[in-house]
């Protein structure tokens, strides 16, 4: 199984400057964006088929896999700007590095996560994965799920054979009968049910609160400059997002061709959708929430300590986010 190590590796390589295409404009400044799998969250993606382009500065996107590489990129210094779901931070928040704080909330769909099974599985609901290998990524909101959804019928951690890879490497064992099934968010189900006939076993709606966490690095928001073009850059994803809200026909088209899936499929999980994207400003309920799943964490002794998740945030944007068009 490749290292996180070499997926950060990986994304750091992937990096494109974005003024138009090519480098970008000498003596502009640049704001570093992490960009996290493919499809409907791809804000590259989105901004082309919007046809949104910042006036005042230009983009280096770098892509990840998983947020918790996203987080270790902004620990690392190389990302100004990058999303992630509400665990990757949980875990950043156990340990003695913490240089991101969480700006605002990309509030959307949890039907695009869930435990799928191959095609010709037996199993039925949740409670048939136990003794079962099933595969997760470590500290995404795919372990977070599985875990909730084994509760919920009465089972734990120990009673299934939890398999922890990357997004490359489940689908790769997914496909190869190596797993009885796949805890998942994202492109890849779409994949797997258009191209191998795979099904969704259980979503997570219902369980995850559909929060997205929207982070910056701590030297982008003590740069007065770099903080005003984190303002500017959240008013034109609210603009994007608020275009595919308004174009799905086109968008999912577009998608469609990204993923390499027919369009029917991405048309048939705009449909299921439980929410539609928006970014959202940072409230109680959004620190609630957070805290929420880093006890249940902290419960089933996945983090090393009990963990306060409130110092992660930083307010100072709220006034940012525009209402989505």
């Amino acid at each position: 199984m490749l290292s996180r190590r070499l997926f950060l590796g990986a994304g750091a390589t992937s990096c494109l400057m974005l003024a138009g295409c090519g480098a970008g404009t000498a003596g502009r400044p640049k704001l570093r964006v992490a960009i996290t799998g493919r499809g409907e969250t791809d804000t590259r993606l989105l901004f082309k088929a919007a046809g949104i382009r910042p006036e005042s500065f230009d983009l280096a996107y770098s892509d990840f896999q998983s947020g918790h590489l996203v987080v270790e990129a902004l620990n690392g210094g190389s990302l100004d700007y990058g999303g992630m779901s509400e665990i990757p931070p949980i875990f950043a928040a156990a340990s003695t590095i913490q240089s991101f704080r969480q700006i605002a909330i990309l509030h959307g769909d949890v039907n695009n996560q869930a435990v799928m099974v191959p095609k010709g599985s037996k199993a039925r609901t949740i409670a048939d994965l136990k003794g079962k290998r099933v595969g997760y990524v470590r500290a995404t909101t795919s372990q977070y799920f599985l875990i909730r959804m084994l509760e919920e019928v009465g089972l734990d951690w120990h009673d299934i054979t939890p398999v922890a890879m990357g997004v490359s490497d489940g689908a790769a064992a997914f496909s190869q009968g190596a797993l009885d099934a796949w805890a998942i968010f994202g492109f890849p189900i779409q994949r797997v049910i258009a191209t191998e006939g795979a099904r969704i076993l259980k979503t997570a709606y219902g369980i995850l609160s559909g929060n997205y966490l929207v982070a910056a690095h701590v030297d982008a928001l003590a740069d007065p400059e770099k903080a005003k073009i984190i303002g500017d850059y959240l008013g034109l994803v609210q603009k994007a997002f608020g275009w595919a809200a308004a174009n799905r026909d086109q968008w999912a088209g577009v998608v469609a061709q990204d993923i390499g899936v027919p369009r029917a499929y991405v048309l048939d999980q705009f449909r299921r959708q439980s929410a539609s994207y928006e970014l959202r400003p940072v409230t109680e309920e959004a620190i609630a929430s957070q805290q929420k799943v880093a006890d249940i964490f902290f419960r089933q002794k996945l983090l090393p300590k009990a963990v306060d998740v409130r110092p992660l945030w930083d307010t100072r944007f709220n006034s940012f986010i525009p209402k989505r068009g």
